[in-house]
């Protein structure tokens, strides 16, 4: 079940560098993409970045609506990742030919992508230099959420949980999935 996350948190739900879904929504469309080049920023005010290419269509609805929503999206959802990440929505309707579900979101227009273990609802910080020059995206975090069957004492855990673990892109339609987890002695901590 998707539960809120405090935002101070939020950074914890990108920090192992997975894949994310971008949705974006305005002029009454919506769009989903991949991007593996989203990363926390800061912790309070939460702020992430994103990469989004100029030529695509969630750049367009994303410059019109000065939001976007962060997904993480899932090793059974792979394929979808893979095929959003491959197709322009300027010609296809993707929620629709690859079978994402949306859901709405609390504090964006843009939807969140249904079967995720987190999400992000974000509004764009302008830095119309940087936009332009480097496609980078600097947003808060105005609402964040996390699948509760893999958020266990504060983090991830995907201990049992081998179809809900993150994917993280390689290149060339190559992923990994979330490995174990392990600490380092010199935490203190078990």
């Amino acid at each position: 079940m998707r539960v809120p996350l405090e935002l101070r948190r939020a950074y914890k739900l990108l920090n192992h560098g997975p894949t994310t879904l971008v949705t974006s929504a305005a002029h009454g469309r919506t769009n989903v993409m991949a991007a593996a080049w989203a990363m926390p920023l800061d912790f309070e005010p939460p702020k992430v970045a994103v990469v989004i290419a100029e030529s695509t269509l969630t750049r367009e609805l994303v410059d019109a609506s000065g939001e976007f929503t962060l997904c993480v999206p899932t090793r059974a959802q792979l394929e979808q990742v893979y095929a959003v990440g491959s197709v322009t929505g300027r010609e296809e309707d993707k929620w629709a030919l690859y079978g994402l579900k949306a859901a709405p979101a609390s504090r964006v227009k843009a939807p969140l992508v249904e079967g995720c273990v987190g999400w992000l609802e974000c509004r764009v910080l302008p830095e119309p230099d940087v936009q332009r020059k480097y496609d980078l995206f600097i947003a808060e975090v105005v609402a964040a959420w996390v699948e509760d069957s893999v958020w266990k004492n504060g983090s991830f855990d995907f201990e049992g949980a081998e179809e809900h673990r993150s994917v993280h892109h390689v290149a060339g339609g190559l992923f990994f999935t979330t490995g174990e987890r392990v600490r380092a002695r010199g935490t203190g901590k078990e």
